[in-house]
């Protein structure tokens, strides 16, 4: 929930080469059932979304500790083409 300023450099500091999405109004993490009235930090989790918008997987338990190599293995276990 981020805005853009900070996702901007956060992005630039990973050398990221996909978009990272700016809610500062919570918009899209109330509709993705991430903040409710209950809570209003954000779940940790990660949504793989395809080419068409359609999500493919949610990932409900992400550990920040190797995250980074979870997402490599169900990019690959969903069959999602590596960047060269």
């Amino acid at each position: 929930m981020d805005g853009e300023k900070g996702n901007k450099a956060f992005a630039e500091s990973l050398k990221a080469n996909y978009p990272i999405l700016s809610d500062e109004t919570k918009e899209t993490a109330r509709a993705y059932g991430m903040v409710t009235d209950q809570r209003a930090f954000p779940q940790r989790w990660t949504f793989y979304i395809g080419k068409d918008g359609k999500i493919l997987f949610i990932d409900k338990q992400v550990k920040p500790g190797d995250h980074g190599q979870a997402v490599v293995a169900k990019l690959k276990e969903l069959g999602i083409e590596e960047r060269k």
